[in-house]
């Protein structure tokens, strides 16, 4: 036992860590001559192209076999977002509307541009961008589209009717539907979905078929989020309230936070600023069965900021989605791989890769177009679960761990605590307290560890930082040591 111990603790001191170039590889796809790739959307077509928008207006075609680029569309205004409907017809939201793009003679070139819907405000201010569409099980198309900000004005002549009241703000909705989710059904209707929203530039759906959307922190979101959207709630940004069946002729800002509070529905994840995101974007699932790794299923986030993505590990609690974030490998991104900032759009491709739009459009970021390819046959040791129970929290790894290292107290060091939902930009961490592990129970194929905690707390983030857990004998090392669980209900 005693020489079992010993190896043990020399393997941990000795073995070095794993990094994600073990594990995939990054590969940079080259992009026409001449043009400025910030990626706006991807989408792939039924015969394996991608569809690329980028923010001076093309649409362009890569074929991942040749490695070739064919323009198929130009002249569009700001697209964010693309979704191909067959090999020859294409969905993008532009600034001003979303359309149906088709090549009619197919000849790989578009032929026809249509107005599938127009019916949105616009002020002509700079930061009205529209983001989508995502496509549910039923047909029904979302968009999202983001506030106005008090940086800059508005146009003499403004789209849709204006709303002196909903002008008020660092972000604001003046016109219609502006910090909303709007839903457009197979028939063409378009229906004011959701509101509450600042900055929504990430849609998409989990395998269950629910809708997520992240929002960027700022005024009135002290981090980062991630919401479980559904129809007819109000997730916390006041500005759309103007623009809400029934809501008072009044200011949106009069009211007191207390009361703004008491309506919103809260986020299901947050994103602890500068430890997980700074402005996350595209919500993407796993549905390669395997061929991306061991995290079939779950949902990946884009960052612009850092080079790095995150997964979503989502806990359904008293019927509620909460849940933990984790970085998709260390965050930087040097961590032995080339991956770049501004991860704006992500696409999964048929081959179970997964592709990477990149852009910077003024901010943070870098532009092009990136390609992350998983290595068969290793897995990491990493973070699959963590579940809430009544007395802590459980969680599960992709492989067995050591004993020695997982059962010590000292390997778990919780901090917990929240941001304050106010309307000024963003928030400090608030009751920022340390959290003790009492004791540590590990399951018998030694992948699950169930922690015990003194006390839980709702509405308060508990972020953990694990230290030397490795597999048996220290021979992989835990990849990523930070994860982050927002509790909002305790488990009964």
């Amino acid at each position: 036992m005693l020489a079992s111990l010993l190896l043990s603790s020399f393997l941990l001191t000795t073995s070095p860590a794993d990094t994600i170039s073990d594990y995939y590889t990054v590969e940079t796809i080259p992009t026409p001559p001449g043009l400025v790739a910030e990626t706006g959307g991807l989408s792939f077509l039924p015969d394996g192209r991608m569809a690329a928008c980028f923010h001076r207006g093309e649409v362009m075609l890569y074929n991942p076999k040749t490695k070739s680029w064919k323009l198929f569309a130009e002249g569009l205004h700001d697209p964010l977002g693309v979704v191909a409907i067959s090999n020859r017809k294409l969905l993008v939201i532009q600034r001003p509307e979303l359309t149906r793009i088709t090549d009619v003679n197919g000849d790989g070139v578009a032929d026809t541009y249509e107005t599938v819907t127009d019916q949105y405000g616009m002020s002509g201010n700079y930061h009205e961008f529209a983001f989508g569409p995502v496509r549910d099980a039923k047909g029904n198309l979302y968009i999202s589209l983001n506030t106005a900000s008090s940086g800059a004005g508005i146009r003499d002549e403004v789209r849709g009717t204006y709303d002196s009241l909903g002008r008020q703000g660092r972000m604001y909705s003046c016109v219609p539907y502006r910090g909303w989710i709007m839903q457009i059904t197979p028939d063409g209707k378009v229906r004011p979905y959701a509101s509450g929203f600042r900055s929504p530039n990430g849609m998409g759906f989990d395998a269950q078929g629910r809708l997520f959307v992240t929002d960027n922190q700022g005024d009135w979101l002290g981090t980062s989020k991630l919401y479980h959207v559904e129809e007819g709630k109000f997730y916390g940004h006041p500005a759309s309230l103007v623009w809400r069946p029934g809501f008072p002729d009044i200011d949106p800002l009069t009211l007191p936070v207390r009361s703004l509070d008491s309506m919103r529905t809260v986020e299901s994840i947050a994103f602890p600023h500068e430890l997980m995101a700074h402005s996350p974007t595209q919500v993407v699932l796993d549905n390669t069965n395997g061929k991306f790794g061991p995290f079939a299923g779950q949902l990946f986030v884009g960052e612009m900021d850092f080079a790095h993505l995150l997964r979503v590990l989502p806990d359904e609690v008293d019927g509620q989605i909460q849940g933990a974030c984790i970085p998709f490998f260390s965050k930087g991104g040097a961590n032995g791989t080339a991956m770049r900032i501004g991860n704006n759009r992500l696409a999964f491709s048929p081959d179970g890769s997964l592709y990477l739009g990149q852009t910077d459009h003024g901010w943070l970021g870098e532009r092009g177009i990136q390609r992350i390819s998983y290595k068969p046959g290793k897995i990491p040791l990493d973070i699959m679960a963590m579940k809430l129970t009544p007395s802590g929290f459980d969680l599960t790894f992709t492989q067995p761990v050591d004993e020695v290292t997982a059962r010590d107290l000292a390997n778990y060091h919780f901090r917990r605590y929240y941001y304050e939902y106010h309307q000024a930009y963003g928030s400090p961490q608030m009751d920022v307290q340390t959290v003790p592990v009492t004791s540590v129970q590990l399951s018998a194929n030694r992948k699950t560890v169930s922690l015990t905690l003194p006390t839980l707390t709702e509405n308060r983030i508990y972020e953990l930082t694990l230290s030397n857990l490795s597999t048996n004998n220290g021979y992989k090392k835990l990849m990523n040591p930070l994860i982050c669980y927002t509790l909002n209900r305790l488990a009964n």
